[in-house]
């Protein structure tokens, strides 16, 4: 089951799978925030190389351009909310950027499960059944109202609580970051690979264990999230396939394409 909603660069879903397969659940990385609202199954999140299990109302956080995936570890009923947004969803209300600081003053991969013991659980839960339930003629409103109330929540939450996240000295969230590092470089998997002493293969395996996806899929939509924000901010496509680590415009448009749904001339959205 899927109700799903859209507009104004915010989108809402909720769904739900009576039966999930791992397979059908693959890596994301948005160009936009989400929070991301779990309900009920068998879950552990990925973001970044960090694994976060998840237990019934727990609420994770994740910044554009922030790779994560569900991996579904049992077959019982999944069921969560989600919604994306761009980080200026408040620079009207919130030119210093408040609301959304919990998503963007941290690591990637560090501090994205929300402390709920800060949170009135009861109340997103509220929130997020409100924005999927509202009449037509008010779910706009509804959506973003509850949506600067949630992150108006999250703030004060992560503002009262002490961040630990989830250590980068792993061996796994050290090779993710090692890639985001020198992710615009000329890189391929067998220098990725003798960083760490490791085969081809068996850098594949674990960068694939902690992502959710194989090296190159990963760096492929990493670079394409990063060229549609800086074609969307007024770069050309030519120098922005340059710059984000595409050796040539051909290979990087078909990619683009393919990703987007739309070339790089045309309006991103």
């Amino acid at each position: 089951m899927l109700n799903e909603y859209s507009f104004d660069s915010i989108y809402i879903r909720h769904a739900i799978d009576e039966s999930p397969d791992d397979k059908y659940f693959t890596m994301h990385i948005h160009d936009r925030c989400e929070i991301y609202y779990f309900l009920s199954g068998q879950v552990e999140y990925l973001v970044e190389g960090s694994r976060y299990p998840l237990k019934e109302k727990s609420l994770m956080i994740m910044r554009p351009a922030e790779s994560h995936k569900a991996r579904i570890t049992g077959c019982t009923r999944y069921e969560r909310y989600a919604v994306n947004f761009p980080l200026s969803i408040a620079r009207e209300i919130d030119p210093q950027g408040l609301l959304t600081k919990a998503f963007t003053d941290r690591e990637l991969g560090e501090g994205n499960l929300c402390p709920t013991e800060n949170l009135d659980m009861k109340l997103v839960s509220r929130l997020f059944s409100q924005m999927i339930t509202a009449d037509d003629s008010e779910r706009q409103l509804t959506i973003k109202v509850n949506l600067i109330t949630l992150l108006h929540m999250i703030y004060n939450a992560s503002k009262s609580t002490r961040r630990t996240g989830f250590s980068k000295q792993t061996p796994d969230a050290k090779i993710v970051s090692y890639v985001n590092t020198h992710l615009f470089e000329d890189i391929n998997l067998p220098k990725l690979a003798s960083q760490f002493f490791l085969s081809t293969s068996q850098f594949s395996r674990v960068f694939r264990q902690a992502t959710g996806a194989a090296p190159w899929e990963y760096i492929t939509k990493k670079r394409l999230t990063k060229a549609k924000e800086m074609i969307s901010s007024g770069k050309s496509a030519a120098n922005t396939a340059r710059d984000c680590g595409f050796k040539d415009y051909s290979s990087f448009y078909r990619a683009y394409k393919k990703h987007f749904g739309q070339s790089p001339s045309e309006k991103a959205q």
